[in-house]
């Protein structure tokens, strides 16, 4: 285990010192990199535990929930698997999500899956698609051309028409980030895969699809458990705390840090509403399901479905997510938001060229970058930047 501390260590006397903030998959990458190349680094989070958002803990009825929603390790690097597998063994876990349609006449259920593939648009069209070639005929009768798409409405119906993009991604839009398609930048519709086939895996093009044995919290127990790393948690960074290191990795959010000198940077979150229900629920034969309609939730998870996630008793977790802003949520920051015009984007680079100023302080992570980013990429970005820093200082 890693040396948790009960209070700031800024105190001790090292050489060659730096301040991780946040504990989280980028600080903790940080943190574990320099200690291996001889650095003596101090972690602190304000959060009362590792692992920032991929935190997972047992429930009272042995069941391994996610507490800030599932997270699923998958990518394509080599690289980056052959580090976290130092840490924790990993189990395979291909994952699926499904769709809840309208209901049909006779009032059954439906489920298609996600991302969208050929079941999907015949489940939803009722029509025969035995082929790709048919399938993509289909989409071209239903498409809207539009040559320089300006958002993410454009970009959906250029590829898939109305009637999807209207089941499948203008109500979730709606509630997930509280924008209309016509206002939301299309890059965040655009890294949604469409299949000609009928795949129905969420990340087919990844070649490592895992999940941590053990979970995710003792991941990072073991990526923390250096002679060189002390970790301080429910401890908040003060700027006057920096001072005292050769250098600070900051992953807090970097509007925060500068006081929202240039106005806040907007984030989506999630309220998580947990259940418990008998072993045989089910709803549907996914892990997750996604919700079509106007209902404030926009998916479900049945944590029983994950590798190692269920217990041995007759109960089950349920979770449902309700996005919300983050500052209705104890600023709780998830996903920065992407619009169409770019405001954001814009806010987040005032600051950044600020932040070019200070030699002494590297914003990473999402919240310090204001990126969408999955666990890989924090992982990859984490590394590469780590090393690069550790080269410069040499």
């Amino acid at each position: 285990m890693p040396t948790i501390l009960a209070s700031n260590p800024a105190a001790a006397t090292c050489r060659r010192r730096v301040l991780v903030v946040g504990a989280g998959f980028a600080g903790a990458v940080y943190a574990r990199t320099l200690a291996d190349h001889g650095y003596d680094v101090d972690v602190i989070d304000r959060r009362p535990h590792l692992a920032g958002n991929a935190y997972d803990e047992q429930t009272a009825t042995g069941v391994r929930v996610h507490r800030y929603g599932p997270h699923l390790f998958h990518t394509s690097m080599e690289h980056v698997v052959r580090w976290v597998r130092r840490f924790g063994e990993f189990v395979p876990y291909e994952h699926r999500v499904a769709a809840l349609l309208p209901p049909s006449p006779d009032e059954r259920a439906r489920f298609a899956p996600l991302p969208i593939n050929r079941t999907t648009v015949s489940l939803v069209f009722n029509v025969p698609l035995p082929t790709e070639t048919d399938m993509a005929h289909f989409l071209a009768a239903q498409a809207v051309p539009c040559d320089a798409p300006r958002n993410a409405a454009e970009h959906l119906y250029s590829r898939i028409g109305a009637t999807l993009t209207d089941l499948f991604f203008r109500p979730y839009t709606q509630k997930m980030w509280a924008l209309d398609l016509e206002d939301m930048d299309a890059a965040v519709v655009n890294r949604i895969p469409l299949r000609l086939d009928t795949e129905d895996r969420y990340f087919p093009a990844d070649t490592f699809q895992l999940m941590p044995r053990h979970g995710f919290t003792a991941l990072f127990a073991n990526i923390l458990d250096h002679d060189r790393i002390t970790v301080s948690l429910d401890t908040a960074f003060a700027h006057a705390l920096a001072r005292g290191y050769d250098h600070c990795f900051n992953s807090m959010a970097i509007d925060e840090y500068y006081n929202e000198d240039y106005g806040p940077l907007p984030y989506r979150s999630i309220r998580f509403h947990h259940r418990e229900e008998a072993g045989s629920y089910a709803l549907g034969q996914t892990s997750v399901v996604n919700f079509t309609d106007a209902r404030a939730y926009t998916r479900q998870t049945d944590w029983s479905r994950l590798p190692g996630h269920a217990a041995a008793g007759p109960r089950k977790t349920i979770t449902l997510e309700q996005p919300c802003d983050y500052r209705d949520n104890a600023m709780e920051r998830y996903y920065p938001v992407k619009t169409s015009d770019g405001r954001n984007d814009a806010t987040y680079r005032r600051y950044a060229a600020r932040a070019a100023h200070e030699p002494a302080m590297t914003f990473i992570g999402r919240c310090g970058m204001y990126q969408y980013l999955d666990m890989h990429q924090v992982i990859n970005q984490s590394l590469k930047g780590a090393l690069d820093w550790v080269k410069a200082a040499a």
